[in-house]
């Protein structure tokens, strides 16, 4: 095999191989293994936005119908195809918050007041996909030690300790890991 070939497990759209997809056939191979590989990430990513396990597993199945109708227009040169999928998963999530918020909301029984959805709003969602995305590109110390005082509540010594990391190494960590944060989230489109 040449050595620029990528090797023959490599997936293109949605199972194909890259040299498949290189040559503009985009024939649908293998969804099952760009399933196992993907799947229970979307579902992951589409749970948290949505908060209902039914919906997520509908927007996961949706992504990947979208994907399949339009693998032709993945392009490996400009976003792997995780990438791609995400993409394609975060439009149809907020596709279904839109559509939900659009509906009238239904009573809860006669003579009661309206239930109100503990949907997230589009805003809500946005950034919480923002500043998730944002940690996962700064160091895994740094990310770990935001998590862990910032998000989870814990103090420093309490980190610390659980962790045999020296109270001043641990707030380096998070003062440094908030510097990275923050450019990584401008990276992102984020403005203060």
């Amino acid at each position: 095999m040449p050595a620029n070939e990528p090797p023959p497990t490599a997936l293109g759209p949605l199972g194909s191989s890259r040299a498949d997809a290189s040559a503009g056939t985009g024939h649908l191979l293998d969804v099952g293994a760009v399933y196992d590989l993907h799947g229970p990430e979307l579902f992951r990513y589409s749970h948290r936005l949505l908060r209902d396990r039914a919906r997520a597993e509908e927007a996961v199945q949706d992504t990947f119908v979208r994907a399949w109708r339009h693998q032709q227009q993945w392009d490996a040169t400009i976003a792997s195809q995780r990438t791609w999928l995400f993409s394609i998963a975060h439009n149809v999530c907020i596709d279904m918050i839109r559509s939900s918020q659009a509906r009238p909301p239904l009573a809860d029984g006669p003579g009661r007041d309206p239930v109100v959805a503990s949907e997230p709003t589009l805003e809500a969602a946005m950034d919480g996909w923002l500043v998730e995305e944002a940690l996962r590109r700064i160091r895994e110390d740094q990310r770990n030690a935001i998590v862990e005082t910032y998000l989870r509540g814990r103090s420093y010594g309490e980190v610390a300790r659980a962790t045999g990391v020296n109270e001043a190494t641990l707030r380096s960590r998070v003062f440094y890991g908030l510097k990275a944060l923050r450019v990584a989230m401008e990276e992102l489109g984020w403005t203060p």
